[in-house]
């Protein structure tokens, strides 16, 4: 169902089973999947490509041309997969082709109001944003990740899978997965939230021991990671990994 005080440019795909409430904008070469809603006073920015069953409330602006200075109006994109929830106000700005030209958003995330996701920011599945929360430009966050209210991460960070970043942090370095952040420091691994998605008690006890290799021991990166390898676990290995491809060096 599309209203008819909505304006929908002749190029947009439009699925089946799409509601587009009143005033809302869909620009050029816009794809929306089956089963999204789009509720009253959404814009939709030119270049987008939208799953199926995403839900857009009221005046979110998804795709919109970014805020980068050296953007000269090109045919960059932003590609939104599938379920995921962007409440009242949530800006999404297209990537720029200083990066790969895309600002792209997993499945099954929940963005609350004010969330801000700037140009060229990737992003895994399963990922909240609670009220205010803001990415700068080339942000990394892995799946699980969840960002409080009023956190802000700054460009080219990378945030790891699972972690979680307490209210008002300011993130300026890469954090790596599993570790709970809090008042801008690491404040141990994010074990609630691992419990919760059925990791084993063996994986989060040697998570723990790598959380202290790592923020425990005074160890230089690199040396933690040597310790680290002697651990088995296969979650061990996904941090050794971050670790190795951190590029703005890590929060500690």
């Amino acid at each position: 169902m599309i209203h008819p005080t909505a304006i929908i440019h002749e190029t947009a795909k439009i699925a089946e089973n799409v509601i587009i409430g009143p005033y809302s904008i869909v620009g050029k070469e816009v794809t929306i999947g089956d089963g999204s809603h789009l509720g009253p006073h959404v814009v939709i920015g030119d270049y987008t490509q939208i799953g199926k069953n995403n839900r857009f409330y009221q005046f979110s602006s998804i795709g919109e041309e970014n805020q980068d200075k050296k953007y000269a109006g090109e045919p960059t994109k932003t590609i939104i997969g599938d379920g995921n929830v962007f409440r009242e106000c949530c800006t999404v700005h297209r990537g720029t082709v200083q990066d790969k030209s895309v600002t792209q958003i997993g499945n099954d995330g929940w963005f609350m109001a004010y969330t801000h996701i700037a140009h060229d920011c990737v992003l895994g599945d399963n990922i909240i944003m609670s009220n205010n929360a803001t990415l700068a430009g080339h942000v990394v966050v892995g799946n699980h990740v969840i960002l409080s209210g009023f956190a802000k991460v700054h460009q080219f960070c990378k945030i790891g899978a699972h972690a979680f970043i307490g209210m008002d942090c300011a993130i300026s370095k890469d954090i790596p997965p599993f570790i709970l952040v809090a008042e801008n420091a690491p404040y141990g691994l994010n074990s609630e939230g691992l419990k919760r998605r059925g990791f084993s008690s063996e994986s989060i006890s040697d998570l723990k021991k790598a959380y202290r290799l790592i923020y425990r021991k005074s160890l230089k990166v690199d040396e933690a990671i040597e310790e680290l390898s002697q651990l088995s676990d296969e979650k061990v290995k996904d941090l050794i990994n971050f670790l190795k491809n951190a590029t703005r060096g890590i929060l500690r």
